[in-house]
This record gives C-alpha cells, structure tokens and sequence, in this order.
C-alpha cells in the first residue's frame, strides 16, 4: 500500500521560507564586512533592518548609506528583491489556486468567472519574475540616465539606478541617500520613475496580468481587476489633493516650493504613503491632520498579490458596497453588475478586525514603553503594519522593546494578509447540524 505524501499547508511553507530567509539575511548583516563598522554589529539593528528588507517596508534605525558597505547594501537589495518576488509569487499562486479550486501542483486557473488555464504553477512564477524584471528594468535605465547627468559616475549611477528601481517596484522605500529622496524634490526625472514603479508594483501581478491580455476589453477585466484600478485611480486623486493641500503653506514641507514642485512633492508623498515609503519632504514636519490622513492611506495600502502592504483596496471597497447594500435595503451586495460571493463578506470583516486589534495592541505597547505622543506612535505602527517605512523621525530613537515590536508589525503586516486569507478560503468541516438563528440588537 503506497504512502500518503503529506503536503505542506501554503501558510507553512511561507512562513517557514520567511523565517529561513530572514535568518540568513541577519546572520549576513552582522558579518563585518557588511557594516563600516569594525567587527561588526549586534543582533538588533541587523535584525530590524533584515526584517524591514525582506517585508519591504524601509523602517531603518541606522542610515543605509553610511552605516552599510556596498556589501551590505547589496544584501539589502537582495532581500528586498526576495521578498517582494517572494510575496507577490505566494500571493499570486493562492489567489489563482483558490478561484480555480485547485491543488497548487494542479494547472492553475485565472481569477475570472471563465476560470480560463494558465499554465502550472511555474508559468505563473515565470510570469511574475518576467513581469517584475521588466518593470525594474525600464526604471533602472530611466534613473540610471538621469542621475549620469546630475553628475554621478558611470558605476555609481548604475548601481544607484539598480537599488532605487529594485526598492521602488518592490514597495520598500530603501534608499541610499541620508535625506531618502528630500534633494529630489522638484525633480521629476527622478520622482516620475519612482512613482511609476510604485503604482505598478502596487496593482498586483493578476491585474498586470490581465491588463496585458485585455487592456482592449475592459468588459472581460475580473471583479478584481476593476476594484483594483478603480480603488487605486481615486486614492490616487484624492490622497495627492488632500497631502498637497494641507502642506500648501506649511513652511517646513511644501511652503518654499514653486507651484509646480509642490503639485510633484504632494502627488508623490501620495503615491509613497500607500505603502513604498520614499519621502521627498520632511515627514515628520508634516501637520498632525496630514500624518493623521496619511495613517488611514498606509491603513488601505495597494492592490492584492503584490507588493503593496495594507488591508488591500479591495477589502476596503467591498466592505464599502456591503455597508451600502445595507443601507438601501438590499439582500444581495452587487459590485460593478456582480453578485458579491457572501463569503468574501465574513472575510473582509475578518481582515478588517484583525487588522485593527494588531494596530490598537501596537500602538498600546509602544505608548506604554516610550515617551512619544499617539499621533507620532500610530503613525509609526501603522507605518509597520502597512510596511510602509514612512517615519516621523523616532524609529531609531525607541528603546529595543518597542523596536521589537515594530519587527513583529512588519513580519504580520507581510504576512498576515496572505497567511489569514489562506485560512478562510480553505473549507472547514461541514456541521452535521446548525444552531438555531437569533438576531441581536446591531447599533
């Protein structure tokens, strides 16, 4: 009688690839070649910047161009490379394999009521490399170019090029410039490129890979598709309005800017607050209503099996429309003429609870263990959460405890997302019987 395989649950296998990768990348960073500083570092700072590498997210509490060799730096990318790759792959593969109803070693299906093939599972992990390679590629040679001519040298601005255009696409924010990307303010060939990279990482690859088959026929994009670049296009808008508004006149961030440069430094900050972390301006000379604006944006993050953080856009737009159908009346939550499966609805709100008591438990902790101010601790929180990396200047000034927690923030933030929704989309045993139903008093 043959043996029965025991196969890995993909919760497990992420989060045992993780942990390995995580560990090899701080065990890297300790070594003393990867610091400037003689005989190496100690174990926290090198485990926090391995784990805000690996989850792409850009919290630092040393600088990354001055305390890292070229060694260390190139560790760094290579993390942010795998995690990004790492991610975007596990969640791309769960989300085809649970619409198609099938084993991941079976040949997957699209996330389309069709349920059109694809291929197996390493076509879609070639797929995702391509598309990610292809991207980085075309933003590497345009920051390569542009930083040539601000006066860099050939081997520099190459390898400027390749660790910005990585850590854009990957949604990391790691830069290699003390100020992160302050002196390039009004510079567009450097702020357009980014942004660019952002967004589409961002999107997720199911939606970059239905927008190269059928960027003509909008009529065959997925329910996904359609929430993804519906929700990203009017975030966009409105976040770049509302940051640019606030900080129209405050003098330490967009005040001394021409007109021109502030519209650019308000639609970046915009575009980095979902979820990469680049910061063009001071962060934390930002006004209390704009960081508070900001933590609801990293909250959000970007679109689904991508390199976004967040709760994703898609949770938050279909609570949206369950919130409306319950308003008018209706028994039925139709999304742009689909009927909303109603087990999508329990795990939107599972998402959404989880995710809060994670922030709410944070934030309490950390207040607890420092001296800082709530508005400054949420934004930091959520910043981890989100992994976002945006900072309001008091990363490196937390005691260890409270760092530690920002580790694990990063790590459930990364993880937790993929690793839940694995959970809910996996069926559970049936009950023989049902409890009878009573309805209590909701609001």
């Amino acid at each position: 009688m043959a043996k029965r395989t025991s196969v890995p649950r993909p919760a497990r296998t992420i989060l045992i690839g993780f942990l390995l990768a995580l560990l090899i990348g701080t065990v890297l960073l300790m070594l003393p070649p990867s610091t400037v500083q003689e005989g190496g570092i100690d174990l926290l700072p090198a485990l926090f910047t391995a784990t805000s590498a690996l989850c792409v997210t850009g919290l630092i509490i040393v600088d990354t161009s001055s305390y890292w060799t070229p060694f260390g730096q190139v560790v760094i990318l290579a993390l942010i490379q795998i995690g990004g790759f790492g991610v975007m792959s596990f969640a791309t593969i769960l989300g085809y394999g649970v619409t198609g109803r099938l084993s991941l070693g079976s040949r997957l299906t699209t996330a389309t009521e069709a349920h059109r093939p694809v291929g197996n599972i390493h076509t879609v992990l070639l797929g995702v490399l391509r598309t990610g390679f292809l991207i980085e590629l075309v933003v590497f040679l345009a920051l390569t170019a542009r930083f040539v001519t601000l006066g860099h040298g050939a081997g520099q601005s190459l390898w400027l090029g390749l660790f910005h255009a990585v850590s854009s696409f990957n949604n990391a924010g790691f830069a290699l410039f003390p100020d992160n990307m302050m002196q390039f303010v009004g510079d567009w060939f450097i702020g357009v490129p980014l942004m660019a990279a952002t967004v589409l990482g961002g999107l997720g690859f199911p939606v970059l890979h239905q927008l190269a088959k059928d960027f003509r026929w909008p009529r065959k994009w997925t329910m996904n598709t359609r929430l993804v670049l519906f929700g990203s296009a009017a975030l966009l808008v409105l976040s770049s309005i509302f940051i640019t508004a606030a900080e129209w006149t405050n003098p330490e961030t967009l005040g001394p800017l021409p007109v021109d440069e502030k519209i650019l430094a308000g639609t970046f900050q915009a575009v980095q607050t979902r979820t990469a972390g680049f910061n063009s301006v001071d962060t934390g000379a930002m006004h209390d209503p704009t960081l508070f604006g900001m933590d609801l944006l990293m909250f959000i993050g970007g679109g689904p099996a991508g390199t976004a953080g967040g709760i994703k856009i898609t949770t938050v737009l279909v609570l949206f429309f369950i919130a409306w159908s319950e308003i008018r009346g209706r028994t039925a939550v139709n999304v742009l003429g689909k009927r909303l499966s109603r087990s999508v609805h329990r795990q939107a709100l599972t998402v959404l609870l989880l995710a809060f008591a994670v922030v709410f438990t944070s934030t309490m902790l950390i207040l607890a263990m420092s001296h800082y101010t709530l508005n400054d601790v949420l934004f930091e929180v959520v910043s981890a959460f989100g992994t976002v990396g945006l900072s309001t200047g008091i990363t490196a000034g937390l005691d260890g405890g409270s760092q530690l927690v920002l580790i694990a923030l990063m790590i459930i933030g990364r993880l937790g997302p993929i690793t839940v929704a694995t959970a809910l989309a996996t069926p559970g045993r049936r009950r023989a019987t049902e409890l009878p139903k009573e309805r209590p008093i909701i609001g």
